[in-house]
């Protein structure tokens, strides 16, 4: 058994690495042809980084494993609230009442509410996927032109091109579509090695594929919003730490389960319906103390948050 979750792992480093390349390659790509830093930020970066999540949702809807690709989203939002945040202040408690991500916060929870609602009149089919692109095009279209309203109102006095992650003026051509076919050929390898060998580990120990994606899954995708809110815990940047969180989710919701639903229609199992979107939906409600500012995130509210976390990962796999 050994072999299975050395498979899982080895797929879920190479997924990683093979999004940061894609990322780094399709920013400067961008750029480098003109295209404006705001609207690579808004897509390429955002779009980007979900790219792991993205591959294993098509492959496993692809190969009639739909509870994994319903799982790594659902479990990757309750993860990132509990867990993302939850551990970073236990490190270093972050200062929160500063940050302004009460509209970006609201467009999440309207994401959640269109998700759930989606699932109860599941099988997600390609129908619920038009209708979460829809939503998703129509947030960051607002999100674009509320982002120049700032800009022409001189908020913004940074050169653009450094506002934008992975973006490196200096980057040789080569090097460009190096990231390129690295993150184009590794997406989908290490996407085939987790999915099928998460397949085989949740049948060795008996345990649902689902359970497979809300967690070892979950847990595993979400590690890079991990190691960037920890980064921007101990940096003090707790605007970074928050929309890391809000944006992450928002797009998993959206994005990843509206593309996939049109590779095959996503069954939804009772208990998701019964108790996994409600613990999404309730761990996502208790970012409302800190997006309105009543309460910094202190150590306090991290070990409650991430004490949430290890009770929820204990009802499931006990």
């Amino acid at each position: 058994m050994i072999w299975p979750f050395a498979l899982t792992a080895l797929g879920l480093v190479i997924l990683l690495l093979a999004g940061d390349a894609l990322v780094k390659g399709a920013v400067n790509f961008a750029l480098r042809l003109g295209i404006p830093a705001l609207i690579v930020s808004l897509t390429i970066v955002a779009f980007g980084t979900s790219a792991p999540e993205l591959l294993i949702a098509v492959k496993a809807v692809g190969e009639g494993a739909s509870g994994i690709a319903l799982g790594n989203v659902v479990g990757s939002n309750t993860a990132n609230v509990l867990l993302v945040l939850g551990i970073p202040a236990l490190l270093a408690g972050m200062h929160t009442k500063g940050v302004e991500t009460r509209k970006s916060y609201l467009y999440m929870m309207l994401a959640t509410a269109l998700f759930i609602a989606g699932c109860f009149v599941g099988p997600i089919t390609w129908v619920h996927g038009i209708v979460f692109l829809a939503a998703l095009t129509a947030i960051l279209l607002d999100q674009f032109f509320e982002a120049r309203r700032h800009r022409d109102a001189g908020s913004a006095e940074e050169d653009d091109e450094e506002e934008v992650e992975g973006a490196d003026p200096d980057l040789p051509w080569w090097q460009i579509i190096g990231y390129l076919l690295l993150g184009l050929v590794g997406l989908p390898l290490g996407a085939n090695l987790l999915v099928e060998n998460s397949v085989i580990i949740a049948r060795s120990f008996g345990v649902s594929e689902t359970v497979i994606g809300l967690t070892l899954i979950a847990i595993g995708t979400s590690l890079p919003e991990l190691a960037t809110t920890v980064s921007a815990a101990l940096r003090r940047q707790a605007d970074v730490a928050i929309g890391n969180v809000i944006g992450s989710n928002l797009f998993n919701l959206l994005a990843i389960i509206g593309l996939a639903s049109f590779v095959g229609p996503i069954e939804v199992e009772r208990a998701f319906l019964h108790f996994d979107l409600w613990v999404m939906a309730g761990a996502s409600l208790l970012l409302v103390p800190l997006v309105y500012k009543w309460i910094n995130l202190g150590r306090i509210y991290g070990i409650i948050l991430a004490g949430l976390y290890g009770l929820y990962l204990f009802v499931l796999l006990a």
